[in-house]
């Protein structure tokens, strides 16, 4: 298989996860992170695509805001990284957009891939995985949270079932106003690598609104997750990219995994 020389060369609150794909060997919800993005383009069609053939629980997908408004799947602010164009997402409009290649910097196969709208994705594959959206630099948005919610409920999963949809984002300030408008969606907090760790104090703050609490995995201790465990939350730490990181991980009980490589579990 590609997946290695790929990856190396491109370097309020129903507290239960859906096993919407159910695996004989264990009961951890697998997160594809930005898709498949071990074995294609990240955050685009293909490799979403490929996280469905490779069992995936969830795509993990990022959103930002062009210039005229449209909700757009991109982890970057700037188009450089993942296309073959410059500048801010919020200084192209869609259409402009659209012109993008996507995929070409991952690997010519991928010439042609562009950058999807979060309406288009949720179309394609609702009912056959589940979301987990992360919502990318809030603040420099303006209207986000009006425009996620009209997406949302024009795509119907405004009031997701067993958690289809997951809204995510480290800004925990975005997340109680995201909550007021769209209460019956289930929220995720990110939490970044600290070098003193996460305190209780910080876990019962967090408790009083998210679900699922998510942080960098080299965070995660057993003492950790039984303390998040303790308020019913979920954990599903960031991003595995090497089958070495998941035994200790599961066996500090993490409840999911969010990892470039879904079928890393299946082996």
């Amino acid at each position: 298989m590609i997946k290695d020389m790929l990856f190396w060369k491109n370097a309020n609150k129903i507290k239960t996860i859906p096993k919407l794909v159910k695996k004989s060997h264990s009961e951890l919800t697998i997160v594809a992170h930005r898709g498949a993005s071990g074995y294609a383009p990240e955050n685009t069609m293909a490799s979403f695509e490929e996280a469905l053939k490779l069992k995936a629980d969830y795509l993990e997908l990022d959103i930002q805001m062009t210039k005229d408004g449209e909700l757009v799947v991109i982890h970057d602010q700037t188009v450089d990284r993942t296309t073959n164009g410059t500048g801010e997402v919020r200084e192209y409009t869609y259409e402009k957009l659209m012109e993008l290649d996507a995929g070409a910097w991952f690997h010519k196969k991928f010439i042609g891939q562009r950058i999807p709208t979060l309406e288009e994705v949720i179309e394609t594959f609702k009912g056959k995985i589940g979301f987990l959206i992360e919502v990318k630099n809030p603040v420099i948005y303006p209207n986000l949270v009006k425009k996620m919610g009209e997406v949302l409920k024009k795509c119907k999963v405004e009031c997701p079932q067993n958690h289809e949809v997951i809204v995510q984002s480290f800004d925990f300030e975005w997340l109680e106003t995201f909550h007021k408008d769209l209460p019956q969606i289930p929220l995720g907090l990110l939490v970044k690598y600290r070098i003193h760790g996460v305190s209780m104090v910080q876990v019962r703050e967090w408790s009083s609104l998210v679900q699922y609490i998510n942080p960098n995995k080299a965070l995660i201790t057993k003492k950790l997750i039984k303390q998040i465990h303790s308020y019913n939350i979920k954990v599903m730490p960031y991003t595995v990219r090497d089958k070495k990181s998941i035994k200790s991980l599961i066996d500090a009980n993490v409840d999911g995994i969010i990892t470039d490589f879904p079928d890393y579990f299946f082996d």
